[in-house]
This record gives structure tokens, sequence and C-alpha cells, in this order.
């Protein structure tokens, strides 16, 4: 922790639920900047775009800009160019993330020739029809890429069904396995890592996900810390493949723990 130069913070859950800040999130990532430490915002949202999050966040008060945002859709968007090169995919996902998928060619889920479906957040648009076309592509051959595995996510309305509910259904009845981009993705951290120019021993993950955001992080090398906000649950806590290097009550905590250590 003495050596920590970056923060690495998820969005919902832990800076806000619903888009509501946190009691004293605001607060608390104006003096993690004020400190000097570098700062990403990293998050498995796909409902929006990384200018419209900057926007939300900006007008609730958060010191944030677009540039400092690292998204699924934007980090699947550089996975697609890399891997699946001019490759036709098909997009189920719950809100327009088109302007971060800059260079990807999305076809509607019913047409013929598709060489990827690509799996964002779910919502309404997560019914049998498109299930089903999705299912038929996989069948035919085409690659299942998902932006993340997340369950479920909390709202003001509570927990919330999510992607992952839905992915692993295709994955069993298609019998192929999703290549995934966003967290718990080593890669999505190595992006993040590198925007930062920070090496991973010198960077923390703050974040309510206990598997794919803080012991996902930990495999990659980072600090991580739980947050008993958002998602949050003792039991999940409980029976987790790990231990977490460090539990706050909420992102509020988050500037004291850094003074702690830093006079360590």
């Amino acid at each position: 922790m003495a050596s920590v130069r970056a923060v690495l913070i998820d969005i919902d859950g832990v800076l806000t639920v619903s888009w509501e800040p946190l009691p004293g999130a605001v607060a608390a990532l104006r003096e993690v900047r004020e400190a000097g430490f570098g700062v990403a915002l990293v998050t498995n949202t796909t409902s929006r775009t990384r200018a419209s999050i900057a926007e939300v966040l900006e007008g609730a008060g958060f010191p944030v800009r677009a540039e400092d945002i690292l998204t699924a859709p934007a980090v699947t968007a550089s996975y697609l160019a890399a891997h699946c090169p001019g490759a036709r995919c098909t997009l189920l996902n719950s809100g327009d993330i088109a302007e971060d998928l800059a260079g990807v060619t999305l076809v509607g889920g019913e047409a013929g020739d598709v060489d990827v479906v690509v799996l964002g957040g779910a919502g309404p648009e997560f019914g049998y029809t498109a299930l089903n076309h999705a299912f038929g592509h996989l069948q035919r051959g085409a690659r299942l890429v998902a932006m993340h595995r997340n369950l479920y996510w909390r709202t003001e309305d509570g927990l919330q069904l999510d992607a992952g509910a839905f992915l692993a259904g295709l994955e069993q009845a298609a019998r192929t396995e999703a290549e995934v981009t966003g967290k718990p993705s080593p890669a999505f951290f190595e992006a993040a890592l590198a925007r930062l120019g920070v090496g991973a021993d010198e960077a923390l993950m703050v974040g309510d996900d206990i598997e794919s955001d803080v012991l996902a992080a930990q495999r990659a090398g980072l600090t991580g810390v739980l947050v008993r906000t958002g998602k949050y649950l003792p039991e999940t806590h409980r029976s987790a493949s790990g231990t977490p290097d460090h539990v706050i009550e909420s992102f509020a905590d988050l500037p004291v723990l850094l003074a702690a250590s830093a006079e360590q």
C-alpha cells in the first residue's frame, strides 16, 4: 500500500447507486485526487457511453472527465479489433453504446451471417426471440464475446438480474465458452493500468463485487479494497474464493485508508 500511486474505482455500487451519489463519495474522490493519486473509473456498465457517464457524474459533483473512464464496451471494441478484425457482430445489450463500439461492424440479431455474438448488460431486450437468435448463431459457429459475467447489480429498487445469468444458459445450451472482456478479465485491468502509467503493485482497486472487482484485481497483482455498499452481501463475502486485502464500510473511508498506509 505504501507504494500506491493510482486508484481504480468501480462506479455502480461504489460511487453511486442508480446514478445517485453515495454518502461522502464526492468529497472522498476529491480528496483522493487532491492527494495526487491517479484515478481511473473502471466499470462493467453497458447502458451508457463513457461521455454520458462522465456527464452524469460531473453533474452530481464528481471531479471526473470522460478520459478518466474505462468501460467494458470500450475494452470490447479494442478486443474485437485485435482478435476478430472485420467480423460481423450482433449485439445483445440494454442501452445505446454504439459510440464506444466505434469500428465494430454491427448487424441485427436476425441476420444470417454472424461471426460474433456480443453480450452486454441485461434488460428488456433479453427476451426469448433475441436469446434464441443468439443461440442459433452460436450453433452455427459464431464466437461468444461477453462484456462481463455479472449476475446482478443494485438499484434503488434492490438487486436486479444481469447478463451473467443469461450468459451461463447460452454457454451451456450452445456448448461453448464466452470470451469475457470486462471485469474480471486480466486484460481489463491491464488496460486501466496502462492508461494510468503505473504497475500493478502501484495501484489498488475499489469495488463492491468481491469476485469480479476485488479478487480479480488481486490476481492481477493489484491491492484489493472491498466496500460494504452496492451489491455487497455478507453471505457472498463469507463464501468468496479469497480474502480482500482491505474491507471498508464505504468509499468515503478510502482517504483515511490511503493516509494511514502512507504514514506507515
